[in-house]
């Protein structure tokens, strides 16, 4: 069985109370659980880890290192800044999807540069809670 990690960054706990015209109104936990049960779908094992803090992704993604077949990572404004988090993604060389649940090139100009991209197998955007099922799906087929 294919292990997923998914893994949400700063602030994607406050989704469904924050920015309610960008994120909608469906809970974080909502979502998660939605998550899980698209991956016991695909007869995928699935952890999510979400924090807020920029350290703690990382040694979450160095802790993943032959553990788990894929992530999935939103990794919220870490996107546009984090050289020491498309590092940590690098340094492990699992594959890795970006994702963020909003259209990141329709909003303000700082959030149309991801700095992890470079180093992610590929990015879904826009779509939101949809974009973790989508990558889901990618990462649990045989390519």
């Amino acid at each position: 069985m294919k292990k997923i990690l998914v893994i949400l960054g700063p602030n994607l706990n406050m989704v469904g109370i924050r920015e309610k015209g960008v994120y909608g109104t469906e809970t974080a936990e909502s979502i998660n659980n939605d998550i899980l049960a698209k991956a016991e779908a695909l007869d995928v094992d699935c952890e999510i880890y979400q924090s807020n803090h920029e350290g703690d992704i990382i040694d979450r993604i160095h802790a993943a290192y032959g553990k788990v077949d894929g992530i999935i990572i939103n990794a919220g404004a870490l996107t546009h800044y984090s050289y020491a988090l498309r590092d940590a993604i690098a340094s492990v060389s699992i594959p890795t999807i970006e994702v963020h649940m909003s259209n990141i090139h329709a909003r303000e100009e700082f959030r149309h540069r991801s700095v992890i991209s470079a180093v992610c197998k590929g990015m879904i955007a826009g779509f939101g809670k949809d974009v973790y099922m989508l990558a889901l799906e990618e990462l649990a087929s045989n390519k």
